[in-house]
């Protein structure tokens, strides 16, 4: 099997200068659907903000597809269920080493039910407390906001933005937020819930 190419230019930890569109890795990753990332012409056009090839949360990134594809004849497949988004909700609500399991390990209601705090014990004096995030939050099972929260931390972690701010640009953090949200909690026909009803399921299988 060929070797992904490294980021051009290289990513360093220090600067996020090189990231988002300004880099070949990031950039396909938050191109919208809409548009051919491999197509020189579209990367600068992004790039000079030209209107024709506009970046808005109104139109979903690669990163949210499985394996990164688009189908235009059928845009639902795979929506979601993108390999970043999951190991980003993974990060966030259960630990960092979670998103070492296989990624065919969903975040299935057992395994957010026992990520429990466990007893408070007294460190140098003080009582502190190790808790993941859905311990604290007593997440059951995998919610719409919660894909949605995962979905806009990773978009900003691969942008160039050096600090959070609600538009970067032209795209706006909790329209995206709320586009997803809506998405999965306001189908628009039979078809659609049965689609969101599945994707739910395979969240929290």
């Amino acid at each position: 099997m060929q070797d992904t190419p490294p980021p051009n230019p290289v990513i360093h930890g220090q600067s996020k200068i090189g990231c988002g569109f300004n880099n070949d890795a990031t950039g396909r990753l938050i191109c919208p659907v809409d548009y051919d990332w491999s197509d020189p012409v579209v990367q600068q056009g992004i790039r000079d903000y030209h209107p024709d090839y506009r970046v808005m949360a109104y139109s979903w990134p690669t990163f949210l597809y499985k394996d990164e594809r688009y189908d235009p004849l059928n845009p639902i497949e795979g929506l979601f269920k993108g390999k970043l988004l999951l190991k980003t909700f993974k990060y966030i609500f259960t630990s960092p080493t979670s998103t070492e399991l296989d990624d065919q390990e969903q975040i299935s209601p057992a395994v957010l039910s026992t990520q429990r705090c466990p007893s408070q014990q007294r460190i140098d004096g003080e009582r502190r407390t190790c808790c993941d995030v859905a311990g604290l939050l007593n997440m059951k099972s995998v919610q719409p906001w919660s894909i949605a929260y995962a979905a806009v931390q990773l978009r900003f972690a691969l942008s160039s933005t050096g600090s959070w701010h609600i538009i970067d640009d032209e795209f706006n953090h909790q329209e995206f937020y709320d586009n997803i949200v809506d998405f999965l909690e306001l189908s628009v026909t039979s078809d659609v819930a049965k689609e969101v009803e599945d994707l739910l399921l395979w969240w929290n299988q």
